[in-house]
């Protein structure tokens, strides 16, 4: 029997504990405002100050718990940095993440060397038609992609981006490289390799970009979307294109797709956010819950390219 979350079941008890108590002071408050109005009244037009102290006081407690109960959902805390030119982004990254020298130097170390394959790309609705297209609309100068597995759309981004004229183009990619739980016994992924419980996708995405002469145009955070997409916020680093196709249920989507909205930076051709996976047998339950109710937060139009969701900004909302 699939068990109700945690994090669902704590925060239920959290409202009840937190609810019960305030609405028990408003009944009070209210029977007894109304009890001394009712005689104070008789002789005078005006409630004593004292009570419309009290009232006041109220009104901060209801507006407190209204905010604390349910106006956190689009919440997501930090507050992002000045942007970094596009010229500095990868040198941004690099010095964060990895001391400032580039993960492919050396590349690959020796314990996993004959472990990799030369290329190995797999991924899904990596190659459809609404890269191009948006690439051509946006002609983007960083692009942002949450959830990169062995790097089949980001590979192919870059491809279409030197096409495009488009050579100094960066593409920032976010991911784990964890998988997920049973994704190795997939047919397609029944060859992975796996070293002491590392099943070595990030390396072979790092093999995979090497393979593609890429390695100057992609970088990397081995980080889960939420925590990479808030300090990427910190630091600055925003992108005209930004594509979101990590987690496929909706708590993952809803998150990824707030927090990944904050880096959207809109140039002289506007900007734009998408993602895979709009039409699934989910339905209303995963990604395109997530997109549809962020639409309507946000008074925005969700347009459809094959499997894709997509969100175009003429200019920062």
């Amino acid at each position: 029997m699939k068990q109700e979350p945690q994090h669902l079941r704590y925060s239920s008890k959290k409202i009840s504990s937190f609810a019960k108590p305030v609405l028990h002071f408003l009944c009070l408050l209210l029977a007894y405002s109304l009890g001394y109005l009712s005689s104070s009244t008789r002789n005078n037009s005006k409630p004593p100050d004292h009570i419309n102290t009290v009232v006041t006081r109220v009104n901060r407690i209801i507006n407190r718990a209204t905010t604390e109960l349910g106006g956190d959902h689009s919440d997501f805390g930090a507050v992002c940095g000045e942007a970094v030119p596009p010229q500095h982004i990868r040198r941004k990254i690099l010095e964060r993440v990895f001391k400032g020298t580039s993960p492919w130097e050396n590349f690959p170390p020796s314990h996993v060397e004959s472990l990799l394959r030369k290329k190995w790309i797999k991924g899904w609705g990596s190659n459809g038609a609404v890269f191009e297209n948006l690439i051509r609309k946006v002609r983007p100068k960083t692009i942002i992609e949450v959830g990169t597995f062995l790097g089949a759309s980001a590979l192919h981004m870059f491809e279409l981006t030197r096409g495009l004229g488009l050579y100094d183009t960066q593409i920032v990619c976010i991911d784990d490289f964890r998988g997920w739980p049973g994704f190795s016994d997939h047919l397609r992924m029944k060859d992975m390799k796996m070293v002491n419980g590392d099943v070595l996708l990030m390396y072979q995405f790092m093999q995979n970009v090497m393979q593609a002469n890429a390695t100057e145009s992609v970088v990397y955070t081995p980080f889960s979307s939420g925590s990479a997409l808030e300090k990427l916020c910190e630091w600055g680093v925003f992108g005209e294109l930004i594509e979101v196709d990590a987690g496929h249920d909706f708590h993952s989507a809803w998150s990824d797709i707030n927090r990944a909205f904050k880096l959207l930076k809109p140039g002289l051709e506007g900007g734009v956010i998408f993602g895979h996976d709009y039409f699934t047998a989910a339905d209303n339950k995963g990604v395109r819950r997530a997109v549809n109710l962020f639409a309507r937060a946000h008074n925005l139009t969700v347009q459809v390219d094959g499997q894709h969701w997509v969100f175009y900004i003429s200019n920062r909302l």
